[in-house]
C-alpha cells in the first residue's frame, strides 16, 4: 500500500481519537473525580481511585502522543520536502545507487497527498531540472530522471547527442572511466542553464527519431544514457504525475553492510 495513504489514515484516526478525547471523553474523567469527591464514603484508597478515575485509555493516550507527530510528517512529507533513495544507475555520475536525496515538493505547485492533485501552480519544470515523477506504466513507484524535453519541444536522439528543436545539446568530453569500465565515457551536457555530467558508452546505441513533446507532458532522460528505462522508451510523463525536482544529497548507504555516510553531502545539479 502507498506509504502517502498510511500516513493519511494514520492522522485520520489518531486526529479522530484525539478530538474525541478533548472535546468529550476528558471532560467525563473530571465529572466522574468531581462526583466521588463529592460522595459521602471517603477512605484512604481516596488517591488509588482518584488516579484511577482521572487515567487515561490506552487509545487516547496514543492519540494524544502520535496525532502531533504524524501531522507533522505528513505536512513536511506532502507540501514541503520528501526523502527517496536511489535504487538504480541510470542517473549516474549525478546519482549513485544508495544515494539518499531531497526533492522540493512546492517548488512545481502544492499537490494533495495520495491523489497528487494540484491545487495551487507555482512554477513548471524546466530543463535540466532532476525530476521524481510517478511511472506511467506503475504509478505505484517514483522515477527520477532529468527533463530534457518540454511541452512544443522537438527532440530527437541521433549517435548518442541529444537534438533539441533541431540543435544539437552542447556536450564536452571529460574522460573515460577507470580501468575495469573501458566501454564508457564521461562527458559535461548543457541543458538550458544546467551543465552536468552524463556517461556514454563506446558501444553504438540505439537512435530515436524526432518527437514533439505535447502540452502538459514532459520527456526526461537518465544521465547514464545507455543504462536508463526512460521517454525514449515508454513515452512521456504527464504533469499530473509529477512528485517534485530533486535537489540535494544528504546522505549515501549502500545497504546494511556498511555504514551511512555522510561526507557526501551535496547540491544535486
Amino acid at each position: 500500500m502507498d506509504f502517502a495513504l498510511l500516513l493519511v489514515i494514520a492522522v485520520a484516526v489518531t486526529g479522530v481519537g484525539y478530538a474525541a478525547d478533548a472535546l468529550y471523553f476528558r471532560s467525563s474523567r473530571k465529572r466522574a473525580v468531581g462526583n466521588y469527591l463529592n460522595g459521602d464514603q471517603r477512605s484512604a484508597l481516596d488517591s488509588e481511585v482518584i488516579a484511577k478515575l482521572e487515567k487515561e485509555p490506552l487509545w487516547a493516550e496514543y492519540s494524544r502522543s502520535f496525532f502531533p507527530v504524524l501531522l507533522l510528517v505528513l505536512v513536511l512529507r506532502s507540501f514541503l520536502v520528501e526523502p527517496f533513495q536511489i535504487p538504480s544507475g541510470s542517473m549516474l555520475p549525478t546519482l549513485k545507487i544508495g544515494d539518499f536525496i531531497l526533492v522540493n515538493k512546492f517548488t512545481y505547485g502544492i499537490r494533495l497527498p495520495v491523489t497528487n492533485t494540484r491545487v495551487l501552480e507555482l512554477n513548471e519544470p524546466e530543463r535540466g531540472d532532476s525530476m521524481v515523477f510517478r511511472f506511467p506504466e506503475d504509478t505505484r513507484l517514483n522515477f527520477i530522471k532529468r527533463v530534457v524535453g518540454l511541452p512544443g519541444d522537438r527532440l530527437r536522439y541521433e549517435n548518442k547527442v541529444l537534438y533539441i528543436n533541431g540543435k544539437p545539446a552542447p556536450q564536452q568530453f571529460v574522460a573515460a572511466l577507470p580501468a575495469g569500465n573501458p566501454e564508457r565515457k564521461l562527458l559535461k551536457e548543457t541543458l538550458g542553464d544546467v551543465e552536468h555530467e552524463i556517461y556514454n558508452s563506446l558501444e553504438p546505441g540505439q537512435n530515436m527519431r524526432e518527437v514533439v513533446v505535447p502540452e502538459g507532458h514532459y520527456f526526461v532522460m537518465g544521465d547514464n544514457r545507455d543504462h536508463s528505462n526512460d521517454s525514449r522508451y515508454w513515452g512521456f510523463v504527464s504533469e499530473e504525475l509529477i512528485v517534485g525536482k530533486a535537489f540535494a544529497v544528504w546522505m549515501h548507504w549502500e545497504g546494511w553492510s556498511s555504514l551511512p555516510d555522510f561526507s557526501d553531502v551535496r547540491l544535486i545539479k
